[in-house]
């Protein structure tokens, strides 16, 4: 996949734990103003992939470029929304405070908010709609609000980059609906949206781009030329229930034409 101008790079990455690789020797590039998915099967290094990325955890060698840059050096850029069980939900704190924190990389952690921040805010949680929840604690929420409230805060940011580990787990089929139409949605405003994902038969009308890791990198590429068969395969060890899986949302794709 060339790709003159990528906004990602990625370069011969290698994460260690406990001197077993996690991820291993990873290179890739990846385009602006796409829906990119990241899959594989279980413990085969996505979610460590995007900390590698972010310079969350230190590589054992490789670097990562976003924007021509470090990711640190690019961090107002960047929104990150981390898995939802890695959060602490008893923190006090509203839903509102939480998604005033999306403005601090451009207030600082005691900068005055001025009537523009406010707005953003106000905004920001329209669009996702939390409009009758903003003063309740988090600790009180849906597994699908609290993943709301974090999709706020990402936009109260205002990112050109939204990158998202599984950003689906633990909710239901309408919220998943709604934070899809508003990842297309910012698709559609220039945003670039990078997300770890799960699921075989959404992922072929969710994507426009897919990264497919096993600790290595299988491959990655336009959706159409990633989603067969045999790289899917290749990528999950060939069990039959994901090529099930696969074969039943490549029949939805073929009907849809």
């Amino acid at each position: 996949m060339e790709i003159e101008s990528p906004i990602i790079e990625v370069h011969n990455l290698t994460v260690v734990y406990n001197k077993k690789p996690a991820i291993w020797n990873v290179d890739f590039s990846l385009p602006e103003k796409k829906i990119i998915g990241i899959m594989g099967p279980n413990g085969s290094g996505k979610s460590t992939l995007l900390k590698a990325m972010l310079g969350l955890i230190k590589p054992e060698q490789g670097w990562v470029k976003i924007y021509d840059k470090p990711a640190k050096e690019s961090y107002k850029k960047i929104g990150y929304i981390p898995q939802r069980q890695s959060i602490d939900w008893d923190f006090p704190a509203t839903v509102e405070d939480v998604i005033r924190m999306g403005r601090f990389p451009h207030k600082g952690l005691f900068g005055r908010f001025t009537k523009e921040d406010n707005a953003i805010i106000d905004e920001a949680i329209t669009r996702t709609h939390m409009q009758d929840l903003r003063h309740r604690q988090i600790s009180q929420l849906s597994g699908g609000q609290q993943q709301r409230t974090f999709i706020a805060r990402a936009l109260a940011q205002q990112p050109d980059i939204l990158i998202m580990d599984e950003p689906f787990a633990g909710v239901d089929a309408t919220t998943e609906e709604s934070i899809i139409t508003l990842i297309r949605e910012m698709r559609a405003e220039g945003k670039t949206i990078l997300l770890v994902h799960h699921d075989l038969v959404s992922a072929a009308d969710y994507f426009d781009v897919l990264v497919l890791l096993n600790t290595r990198l299988v491959g990655y590429g336009p959706i159409e030329t990633m989603y067969t068969e045999a790289i899917i395969s290749e990528a999950f060890g060939g069990k039959p229930t994901i090529l099930s899986k696969m074969n039943l949302a490549l029949k939805g794709k073929t009907s849809k034409v």
